[in-house]
């Protein structure tokens, strides 16, 4: 038997008894000409108060109270310790204020103790929450000297579903180049549950790839991994959350999402797509400078062979069709940059020596 229905019973009993109670008072408050037998008025009122019982009890304890434990479940903690703080402080001020008020003649010295109670701790509530920073200067102002010392705080870096299932995150964390504090949002955890628990084969190895770089970052990354348990109110999609919690934040997002990159960096949002760290750190190379490649396959013409550089980088190699197979020593003639990446066309430095 739920809870729910436990009250609900609870509240049928109590609210009977009372439509019982109010029934027999009514019923010897009219006149003895209009009710010529109390019955006619005590049993529909007790029906009554029966029926408005089993259907209000719930809205009145169990599910006000589930609400509240939903709020406070959801709440971020860096909120939810100054609303306690702030409750508690207000309460005591009211309790100070509320004795000389219990001194006012009834009924203002039965009534108005509670109500400045409760207005002294809202107050309290209200001012600890929307001024953090009281509770930051209280902690410097009585905190000890080793709390002063604390080392600075990192920069918090969101990180967003499509970079955590790329997975080269763990190898950039592991060069040393990302120098701040990696945080994984709730919302963003869930997404990769969901895309791991998904029918499609595809998406459920993309899915789980991305849990197996987390529990990576989380044991190897020299930077610390923190997981977020802030949700944002009012928003559902998870790249509109990222941006929402970056702006509340101040973090920046690590991304190689095209459109995220785009909504973020429109909205004031600092970006750092893995996309573009990897062009950028490309080798470069300027027309007139040779180098050794390995010709691997023909190219689009009739003539062209194509090789690829140790980062990746496409060269086409033009009348490179006979080294196809070999390795050859070639000359840069143009560079070409796309939104795919860097093209290099190149042809043979000396078309008569492959290089075995």
């Amino acid at each position: 038997m739920s809870i729910e229905l436990i009250m609900r019973i609870a509240g049928l009993l109590l609210f009977g008894l009372g439509g019982l109670a109010l029934g027999g008072e009514l019923a010897q408050w009219l006149p003895a000409r209009l009710v010529f037998n109390p019955l006619y008025i005590v049993i529909p009122a007790t029906v009554l108060g029966a029926l408005l019982g089993f259907w209000v009890t719930p809205w009145m304890t169990t599910r006000p109270f589930r609400r509240l434990r939903e709020v406070i479940q959801h709440l971020p903690a860096h909120l939810l310790v100054p609303a306690i703080l702030g409750l508690a402080v207000g309460l005591i001020f009211g309790v100070i204020t509320a004795y000389p008020i219990s001194l006012l003649p009834s009924p203002f010295g039965e009534v108005l103790p509670f109500i400045v109670a409760a207005v002294f701790g809202y107050l309290g509530v209200l001012v600890m929450t929307s001024r953090p920073d009281l509770l930051q200067a209280l902690r410097e102002r009585f905190g000890s000297k080793e709390v002063k010392s604390e080392s600075p705080k990192l920069p918090a870096i969101l990180l967003d579903t499509s970079v955590i299932i790329d997975g080269r995150i763990a190898d950039i964390c592991r060069t040393g180049f990302i120098q701040g504090e990696l945080v994984i949002p709730l919302f963003v955890l869930n997404e990769l549950q969901h895309i791991a628990d998904s029918p499609d084969a595809m998406r459920r190895n993309r899915g789980r790839r991305g849990l197996e770089i987390l529990r990576q970052l989380q044991e190897d990354a020299p930077v610390p991994v923190r997981l977020l348990d802030t949700d944002v109110e009012g928003v559902r999609e998870v790249d509109d959350k990222l941006v929402t919690l970056a702006r509340q934040l101040g973090a920046s997002i690590l991304t190689n999402d095209y459109n995220l990159n785009r909504v973020a960096e429109l909205q004031g949002v600092t970006v750092l797509n893995v996309n573009e760290l990897a062009n950028a750190v490309k080798t470069v190379l300027l027309p007139g400078e040779s180098f050794i490649i390995y010709v691997m396959q023909e190219g689009k013409e009739s003539d062209q062979g194509v090789g690829y550089l140790d980062d990746g980088t496409m060269v086409v190699v033009e009348e490179g069709r006979p080294f196809i197979g070999q390795t050859t020593q070639v000359m840069v003639s143009k560079v070409l940059q796309t939104a795919a990446g860097r093209m290099i066309f190149a042809r043979p430095a000396n078309v008569t020596t492959p290089i075995a």
